[in-house]
């Protein structure tokens, strides 16, 4: 019966079943990382409805602190999660023009908060170290949905940016940017331990660093810039990525050797 179970469940998880040592197991547990995005976008043009042709600069930096919660199933080589995670953070963002005279069309920065439910289907390989310890490599994916986006321009108050109030929050047809504008997909790295309590219970840490990719709100302000500069190809360049470390407990509740 029990490796009929396996047999229809594996399949799910991208493991061929070979029956040897695998469990099945599900457990809690939380999320602190730390989260930082640097980009710069750059290209000629020049300001709609005519003017000198320059070179538009547009820099971001933001440095979140993230926290969170989530629920894991395992299969051995492989983890089904979903995460409910929230971050505080501090904003930075210029946009500078330079033709015959360089100026500065924008600047703003100031502190906001986020939050997301996210989804990561992770690939890993363990191996004993000792009897009750089991390290393993992993790599895999992770998707974040938009729950909250709030920001709190320097000495003016916490707006929702999805109300378009943020000149930075209208896309190119100058309307406010759906909340889904802020999804995301990441790609995760890491490696992780895995430690018996006693009998099925165990305790699980890991160290991931994630890689995230432009969202819906970064090919907004490359279209931004293609629309306000007559720009034929603004390019983004930079990084987001997110050092994260997670703790749980776990219970395996099928084990065969």
């Amino acid at each position: 019966m029990k490796k009929l179970i396996l047999f229809f469940m594996l399949p799910f998880f991208g493991v061929v079943p070979s029956f040897g040592e695998f469990s099945l197991s599900a457990g809690a547990g939380g999320i602190l990382g730390y989260t930082f995005t640097r980009y710069t976008l750059k290209d000629s043009g020049r300001i709609q409805g005519g003017g000198e042709p320059g070179n538009i600069t547009s820099l971001q930096s933001m440095d979140r602190f993230d926290y969170g919660g989530f629920l894991f199933f395992d299969a051995t080589y492989g983890t089904l999660s979903i995460m409910l995670n929230g971050g505080a953070q501090s904003y930075q963002e210029t946009m500078d023009f330079d033709g015959s005279s360089r100026s500065r069309l924008s600047e703003g920065q100031g502190t906001g908060s986020e939050m997301s439910l996210g989804f990561s289907l992770i690939g890993k390989y363990p191996f004993g170290l000792t009897q009750k310890i089991k390290l393993f490599p992993l790599v895999g994916l992770s998707y974040h949905i938009a729950l909250l986006e709030w920001r709190k321009p320097e000495g003016e108050t916490l707006t929702d940016r999805t109300k378009g109030v943020l000149p930075e929050d209208r896309d190119k047809n100058d309307e406010a940017y759906p909340l889904s504008a802020w999804n995301s997909l990441w790609i995760i790295l890491g490696a992780g331990i895995d430690y018996t309590i006693k009998g099925p219970w165990y305790l699980r840490g890991e160290a991931q660093f994630g890689f995230r990719l432009p969202t819906g709100y970064e090919n907004g302000a490359l279209d931004m810039i293609k629309e306000r500069f007559s720009a034929e190809s603004p390019k983004l360049a930079g990084l987001t990525g997110s050092p994260a470390l997670k703790f749980a407990i776990g219970y395996k509740f099928l084990n065969l050797d």
